[in-house]
């Protein structure tokens, strides 16, 4: 199980590949393993994953040119012998000789280990600091101080570290919350509803959710609480016209259809056709059949934007963003993710956003979401599409959340933070042709 943590990490960390693609490619090599032997790996790499900003920070300050001298496997096999250890929360110089490592290096594992060690080496800059205590880049720690402050940017910073919940969306066509939670518990699955979406239950117990009959019955969806919430944003209904303009693989696709009741009419678009193949048996297992979708060019409107222009009654452009919001699933995204890509992001969720407005008719919603925390991404580009395209106008999210926005606190736009609503990170604004 070491050596094949140790083969994932160094595949992702330094063949910059993504975490869970390449763990579900060497898990299904790996077929001798048990079933809590591949969780322990994806644990493991994982927890790796999550640490490693603030380990590497603190053994360079800690052991110096020490660590500086290890090459990249050995650097590896010392962050995974830290992971172990975390779990007894102490460890000595015998515990690195067992594990084949110098017990030179025991002071750097201390300072990781030892929130006491680790204080006299953290350095006095607060944002270096958030990082560094966190697992952050630099950079993100500083964005956070700058979007909600010192005093929030700690809860946000482990929050967005920490391991991130699951989270099911019952599939109200076929059973209700209420339903789906005796369901699971029949099954021997424990879970407790969302506090603030209406179909959604929090997952206690860890099993293969997908080796359910529920699940193969189409009870339910795995979608994070915030991403329901985004898609309640767009407030379907039944015998509406409704273009999900950055489906993926449908997730939210299949929330609208069920909101929609199968009727009226669902367009799912994207630009990559692998990602949106995966709606069509997601659909049939769920029972929804009131959809259709189109893989779209990249750079220009295609036929079926040109068919449905100014028809929608509603539009939700989940743009592609940095992902700041989500960190917390895939921790090997900070490490891939660099500051200045938030300018690129921004200037394609402009053009997204102006291409897809074109859709609606007149009285008809825009809803426009990331999975972002950063202002750049977010109000930045609700702002600027605003100023350009004056036939829209902006609506408080009461208007289709109701008494939820009140309580999620949802005004002038739709802000979820991991830290304050338990959610992973979203942005939504909510956004109307005139008529």
């Amino acid at each position: 199980m070491r050596a094949i943590a140790l083969e994932a990490f160094g595949a992702i960390r330094f063949d910059r590949r993504v975490a869970d693609r390449t763990l579900d490619a060497i898990l299904r090599r790996e077929r001798r393993l048990w079933s809590r032997e591949r969780r322990r790996v994806s644990e493991a790499v994982y927890g790796m994953l999550r640490a490693e900003f603030r380990n590497d920070a603190l053994l360079r300050r800690a052991l110096g040119k020490c660590y500086e001298a290890l090459d990249d496997p050995a650097r590896s096999a010392l962050h995974y012998e830290i992971w172990r250890l975390s779990e007894k929360g102490t460890a000595t110089a015998a515990d690195l000789a067992r594990a084949g490592l110098s017990p030179a290096l025991f002071p750097g594992v201390q300072a990781c280990l030892d929130p006491a060690a680790a204080a006299e080496v953290l350095p006095d800059d607060p944002a270096e600091s958030l990082a560094i205590r966190h697992s952050l880049p630099v950079w993100i720690a500083r964005l956070f101080l700058r979007e909600v402050g010192a005093e929030e940017a700690e809860a946000l910073a482990a929050a967005s570290t920490a391991r991130a919940p699951l989270v099911l969306r019952a599939n109200a066509l076929r059973i209700d919350r209420d339903g789906l939670r005796a369901r699971l518990e029949e099954e021997g699955v424990s879970t407790e509803p969302t506090p603030h979406a209406p179909l959604g239950l929090r997952v206690q117990t860890r099993q293969n959710l997908f080796a359910l009959p529920s699940f193969r019955e189409g009870l339910f969806e795995i979608q994070d609480e915030g991403s329901q919430i985004l898609a309640a944003l767009v407030g379907a209904r039944p015998g509406l016209r409704i273009v999900d303009a950055c489906a993926g693989s449908g997730g939210k696709t299949l929330a609208l259809a069920a909101a929609m009741e199968n009727r009226g009419r669902i367009l799912a678009l994207d630009a990559d056709a692998r990602r949106l193949a995966q709606l069509g048996p997601r659909a049939r297992r769920a029972g929804i059949h009131n959809w259709e979708s189109q893989v779209v060019p990249e750079d220009a409107p295609g036929p079926v934007e040109q068919r449905w222009r100014g028809r929608a009654d509603a539009v939700l452009v989940d743009a592609p963003c940095s992902g700041l919001g989500v960190l917390r699933r895939n921790p090997d995204a900070a490490h891939r993710l660099r500051e200045e890509e938030l300018a690129r992001f921004a200037a394609l969720q402009r053009r997204l956003l102006a291409r897809y407005a074109a859709l609606v008719r007149p009285g008809g919603r825009l809803v426009y979401g990331t999975c972002s925390v950063a202002r750049e991404e977010n109000e930045e580009v609700v702002e600027a599409f605003l100023r350009d395209h004056p036939a829209f106008e902006r609506l408080p999210p009461r208007e289709t959340l109701g008494p939820l926005a009140d309580r999620l606190g949802a005004e002038p736009h739709l802000r979820l933070f991991p830290h304050r609503h338990g959610t992973d990170g979203f942005f939504g604004a909510l956004l109307r042709r005139k008529e």
